[in-house]
């Protein structure tokens, strides 16, 4: 099972919604490396919910309950979207800072490609944001 991290600007898209609403479809995403991560997504993998913008900061965990299908929201017909669960709210948020200051999450993909709005995350990267929450 793989994991990965989705962001979305809260005052888009919150965790809150995803919570409330139990499903989504994530659609949207245009950038080709951040699309070919939601193709490589698979049921049951489970998913950082990170929220951009003011916040900035890892949230919640959800999970894959969709695998890759055609995004309606694209005319041309050429990205794909998922749909995702939630599963839970960390005990405490992980912000960006406290994330750039862990020497283990040097090397992870959304802090090198900030751009990337989906993007892997190492089974050594989830265990290092678990435990900044405070549930390690």
């Amino acid at each position: 099972m793989a994991c990965w991290l989705v962001k979305s600007e809260p005052e888009t898209y919150a965790w809150a919604d995803l919570a409330r609403e139990g499903r989504t479809v994530w659609d949207g995403v245009r950038n080709n490396a951040a699309a070919l991560h939601l193709k490589a997504m698979t049921v049951g993998d489970e998913v950082l919910f990170y929220h951009s913008g003011a916040d900035k900061a890892v949230v919640a965990v959800a999970k894959v309950a969709r695998e890759a299908f055609p995004d309606a929201s694209d005319p041309a017909g050429r990205f794909v979207a998922v749909e995702l669960e939630p599963v839970r709210a960390l005990a405490r948020p992980v912000t960006l800072a406290a994330m750039k200051a862990e020497p283990t999450l040097a090397a992870m993909a959304m802090i090198r490609q900030s751009r990337l709005s989906v993007s892997p995350v190492t089974a050594t990267e989830w265990a290092a944001i678990l435990n900044l929450a405070g549930e390690a």
